[in-house]
C-alpha cells in the first residue's frame, strides 16, 4: 500500500516537472507587441517577479561637465547614465525605441510615479486599436514599478517586467529598465533633473 502511494507521488511530481519545463520552453507570446510597444517577444509566465537585467548596473568613469543628478541616455549604446558628479556615473542597461521611434534632445524629468497607470496615447491607439484604453498600475502594467515622465512629451523612463527586452530596440520611444533598476534610479532622480538623449 505504501509503495503504491509513493509511486503515485513520484508520477505526479514527474508530471508537474514536465509541465513546468514545457511552459518555460514555450513562454506566453505577445505576437502583436500589445504590452511591449514593439516587436514580438516571448514572455515568461513568471515575469511578473521582475528578473535581473542582462546588463549589470555598475559605476563607471564618466568625465564631463554634467551637473550631479543629470541623466544621459545613449540610444546607440542602449545605456542610461546617472551622473554622480565626481567623474563617475551609474550605468544601467535599457531598452530603447525601435526603428522609426528613436529621438534625441534635452528635456527634464517633469513627474515621477510609483506603479503608474497606463493610458495609451491616441497615436499608439491609431496604430494599435486592439490595445486597452486604460490599464491600472501593477505587476502586469507595461510601465512597470516606476515611471519618470520627460517634459511635456509622451515619453518616459520606466520599468518593465520583461528583462529580456533590456538592450533591445522594442519600444515606441520610451526608455525601459528592469523593475529592480528603475526602482534604484527612481530613488536617486529628482523632479526637474536634466535628461540628455543622444542617438
Amino acid at each position: 500500500m505504501h509503495s503504491r502511494f509513493l509511486a503515485r507521488v513520484v508520477i505526479a511530481a514527474g508530471a508537474l516537472i514536465a509541465a513546468a519545463t514545457a511552459v518555460l520552453a514555450n513562454p506566453i507570446v505577445d505576437p502583436e507587441g500589445r504590452y511591449t510597444g514593439g516587436a514580438p517577444l516571448g514572455r515568461s509566465p513568471f515575469s511578473f517577479l521582475g528578473g535581473s537585467s542582462p546588463v549589470a548596473r555598475t559605476t563607471v568613469s564618466f568625465p564631463g561637465n554634467h551637473a550631479p543628478g543629470t541623466i544621459v541616455i545613449n540610444t546607440s549604446e542602449r545605456r542610461l547614465y546617472y551622473v554622480n558628479g565626481d567623474g563617475t556615473a551609474i550605468r544601467y542597461g535599457i531598452g530603447v525605441g525601435r526603428i522609426g521611434f528613436t529621438w534625441a534632445g534635452t528635456t527634464a524629468v517633469s513627474a515621477k510615479r510609483e506603479w503608474p497607470d497606463w493610458t495609451p496615447p491616441p497615436q499608439m491607439l491609431k496604430r494599435r486599436p486592439d490595445l486597452p484604453r486604460y490599464m491600472p498600475g501593477g505587476p502586469d502594467n507595461p510601465l512597470g514599478a516606476r515611471a519618470m515622465y520627460l517634459g511635456s512629451s509622451l515619453y518616459r523612463i520606466h520599468g518593465s517586467n520583461e528583462p529580456e527586452t533590456i538592450g533591445q530596440a522594442v519600444s515606441s520611444g520610451c526608455f525601459r529598465l528592469t523593475n529592480d533598476d528603475v526602482i534604484d534610479l527612481y530613488g536617486r532622480v529628482r523632479v526637474g533633473a536634466k535628461v540628455i538623449v543622444l542617438r
